[in-house]
C-alpha cells in the first residue's frame, strides 16, 4: 500500500465525529461501546500495551499540552510517539514520532496493518478508529518510550481509550460536546473522567471542587491538583511569547520562557510539567525544561504568519477557546491599521459565544466562510448571525477565497485575523503561507 492507497483506504471508512453521528454530546452514551475498537487491536496483538501511556483530555488545550509534554519527554532523553486531532493539513500530522510527522511511506505502512486484519472483523472499523489503531501500531513498531495520546472527543468512549494511561491529564471542562441542557458540565466531566483507570495517576487541571468527585470515582491512584500540588506560580507577557514561574511537588522553576502566545499556555505549561514529572516520579532539571520549551511549536493555535499586515491564525472551535483567543488579542495585538477577521465554524458551536469571544465588534471588516466538512455551518447561515447581532459581513464560500480577500483588502499595519475551527485553521494555513510577502 503506497501513501495514495492509504488515503483512499481511509476515505472508504465512516468519518465519524470521533464517537459517531449517533452522540456527540455528553451524557448521551446509548449504543456507544468500545468493543469495535477492542476487538480490531486485540487482532493487532494490542499494541495500544506495547509502552506506557500519558492519555490526555479536557476541553482546550490538549494538543499544546501534548506538545509540551512530548519536548519535555524527549529532552529527557526518551523516544516519543504522540498521537493527536484533528490534523491542520495532513493526515501524517496525528501520528509524530520524536515530534516530526511521519513520512508518507511510513504512514501507509501503519494504515496497511489494519487494512491486512479488517477481514478478521465482524465490523469495518471508523475511520478514526483505523487512524488511532495505526498510531498505537506504528509505536509499538518503532518501540517508542512512551506513547502521549490526545483523546478526540470526551474520553470515555473514544478509541484511545483502549489505552491504560499511567498517567491522566485532564486540562479543564468547557462549553463543547453538549446541549447544556441540565447539568451539562457534570455529564462532560463524567464523560472525560472515563479515561481515568485505577492504575493512572491523575493530573487534575479541572479546579471545579463539585466537579473533581466525578475524577475521584475512577479511582486513580494517585491526584494531583492544580493550584494544590502544581500550579504555574507566575505569568507575565513577553516579547514572542510568556514568562512563568511553575510549581510541582518536585520542583519549582521560576521564569520559564514559553514561545506561545496567551496566558492559557503558562497553564498548559504548568500541566505539562506536572505530568512528565508524575511520569517519572521524580523532578526534571532546569536545563531539561528549559531545552524543551525553547524547542516548541504550536502551528495553527494563535501563530503569527506575517507581520505586514499582521497575519494571525487560531484553530479556537468552541466558546471558551475563543473567548482564549480574543484575550490574547486584547493583551498583545494592538494595531493601528483595519482589523479583518475571517471565521468559519462547525454547526455543532453556539455561533453568538465564538463571536463573542473572537470579539467580533472589534473588526472593522468581518468575511464568512464555511471550512470543507459535512458538519460545517453555511457562510450566508454565520453572516446572517452576525446580521443579527448588528453587523454586516461578507460571504466568501470557501475558506482559501475568503483568506485572499481579506489579505487583498488588509492594510500593511493592519491585522487579519483566521479562527473559528481547526478545519478552518487547516485550509487556510497553506494559502496564508503561500501568499506574497510571507
Amino acid at each position: 500500500m503506497d501513501y495514495a492507497e492509504a488515503l483512499d483506504y481511509l476515505e472508504r471508512h465512516i468519518n465519524y465525529p470521533t464517537w459517531g453521528q449517533k452522540s456527540a454530546r455528553a451524557g448521551r452514551t446509548e449504543g456507544l461501546s468500545l468493543e469495535r475498537m477492542e476487538r480490531l487491536v486485540a487482532v493487532l496483538g494490542d499494541p495500544q500495551g506495547a509502552c506506557p501511556v500519558i492519555h490526555i483530555t479536557g476541553t482546550n488545550g490538549k494538543g499544546s499540552t501534548a506538545r509540551m509534554i512530548t519536548r519535555l519527554l524527549m529532552a529527557s532523553g526518551l523516544r516519543v510517539g504522540t498521537y493527536t486531532s484533528p490534523h491542520l493539513e495532513r493526515y501524517n500530522e496525528r501520528i509524530r514520532l520524536d515530534d516530526e510527522d511521519l513520512d508518507d511511506e511510513r504512514f501507509a505502512e501503519s494504515i496497511a496493518a489494519i487494512a491486512r486484519v479488517e477481514a478478521l472483523l465482524d465490523e469495518v472499523p471508523s475511520h478514526f478508529e483505523t487512524l488511532t489503531a495505526a498510531g498505537f501500531v506504528c509505536f509499538a513498531d518503532e518501540a517508542v518510550d512512551v506513547a502521549v495520546v490526545e483523546v478526540g472527543l470526551l474520553g470515555r468512549y473514544d478509541a484511545t481509550n483502549v489505552a491504560d494511561g499511567t498517567v491522566a491529564v485532564v486540562t479543564n471542562v468547557g462549553r463543547d460536546h453538549t446541549d447544556f441542557s441540565g447539568d451539562w458540565r457534570w455529564r462532560i466531566a463524567e464523560e472525560k473522567a472515563g479515561i481515568v483507570k485505577p492504575s493512572s495517576h491523575l493530573v487534575l487541571g479541572e479546579t471545579s471542587a463539585e466537579l473533581r468527585a466525578a475524577f475521584v470515582a475512577e479511582e486513580p491512584e494517585a491526584i494531583w491538583d492544580r493550584g494544590v500540588e502544581f500550579d504555574c506560580t507566575s505569568n507575565a507577557l513577553a516579547v514572542g511569547g510568556r514568562l512563568v514561574g511553575l510549581r510541582t511537588p518536585h520542583h519549582a522553576l521560576d521564569e520559564l520562557f514559553v514561545p506561545l502566545h496567551g496566558a492559557h499556555q503558562g497553564l498548559n505549561a504548568s500541566l505539562a510539567l506536572a505530568a512528565v514529572e508524575a511520569f517519572f516520579g521524580r523532578a526534571l532539571t532546569d536545563e531539561v525544561v528549559t531545552e524543551a520549551f525553547a524547542a516548541l511549536t504550536m502551528p495553527g493555535r494563535f501563530e503569527v504568519l506575517r507581520r505586514e499586515p499582521l497575519v494571525i491564525l487560531d484553530g479556537a472551535h468552541n466558546p471558551d477557546g475563543a473567548e482564549a483567543t480574543g484575550s490574547v488579542l486584547d493583551e498583545s495585538f494592538a494595531v493601528d491599521g483595519r482589523r479583518t477577521l475571517v471565521v468559519g465554524m462547525l454547526t455543532e458551536r453556539d455561533p453568538v459565544a465564538m463571536l463573542d469571544g473572537l470579539r467580533f465588534r472589534s473588526f472593522d471588516r468581518i468575511i464568512c466562510c464555511a471550512p470543507d466538512s459535512p458538519r460545517a455551518l453555511p457562510a450566508a447561515e454565520l453572516a446572517q448571525v452576525v446580521a443579527s447581532e448588528g453587523r454586516v459581513a461578507e460571504v466568501v464560500s470557501s475558506v482559501a477565497a475568503a483568506c485572499e480577500r481579506a489579505l487583498d483588502g488588509a492594510d500593511p499595519d493592519g491585522l487579519v485575523l483566521v479562527s473559528g475551527s481547526l478545519y478552518t485553521a487547516g485550509e487556510a494555513r497553506p494559502v496564508l503561507r503561500a501568499a506574497p510577502g510571507h
